[in-house]
Formats: structure tokens, C-alpha cells, sequence
């Protein structure tokens, strides 16, 4: 019987990407966040990678246009989901050393 797929909340969906950007290896960051598939770690990588931060709170099956996704429920979850954003792009661009997308 097939297994249901699973459903990771956002926090989780971050925590991979942050680790990713430190330079954890894909297969520990599997390990100690209880990530199924090495390919959703690559598609979220790639989300953050393009700037499509929206669709980590897309829910399994829903294809948001962009701007058209599910609502933050309050000013403080939105606050603290642009700061968690605003850390990992930080991160990300003194690994770099230049911004996305140049």
C-alpha cells in the first residue's frame, strides 16, 4: 500500500534551507529534520534559490500564482516568517559573497 505523501510546515521547509546554505550535507539535514526525499530538499533549495519564498507555504497539491497563496494569519507570523527569510538570505549572501540572481 502506498504511503500518503507527507506534509513539512514552513519552519521546517527554512530550517532545511538554512542548514543547506551552511553547508550540511543533504542527507544529514534529511536525517535530523525527518525529510523523506533528497529531491524535496533540492526543490525547496531551488524555490529559495529563484526568490519563490511563496511556495513553501503552499500546502501538498496547491499551485498558487504568485501573490494569490495562503494569508499569513497575523502581523507577528508575518514579521517572523520575513525575518527567518531576511536570516537565511543573509546567510546565503556571504556564502556567496554577491546577491541572488547576479
Amino acid at each position: 500500500m502506498k504511503e500518503k505523501n507527507k506534509f513539512y510546515a514552513e519552519e521546517i521547509k527554512l530550517k532545511a534551507i538554512e542548514m543547506k546554505s551552511a553547508g550540511v550535507p543533504v542527507k544529514e539535514i534529511m536525517e535530523k529534520l525527518g525529510i523523506k526525499s533528497e529531491s524535496q530538499v533540492y526543490t525547496w533549495w531551488y524555490w529559495f534559490k529563484n526568490g519563490d519564498l511563496q511556495r513553501l507555504k503552499q500546502p501538498i497539491g496547491k499551485q498558487y500564482s504568485y501573490g494569490h497563496g495562503p494569508k499569513a494569519t497575523s502581523d507577528e507570523e508575518r514579521i517572523k516568517q520575513l525575518e527567518i527569510q531576511n536570516d537565511i538570505l543573509k546567510k546565503y549572501i556571504k556564502m556567496k559573497g554577491r546577491p541572488i540572481g547576479k
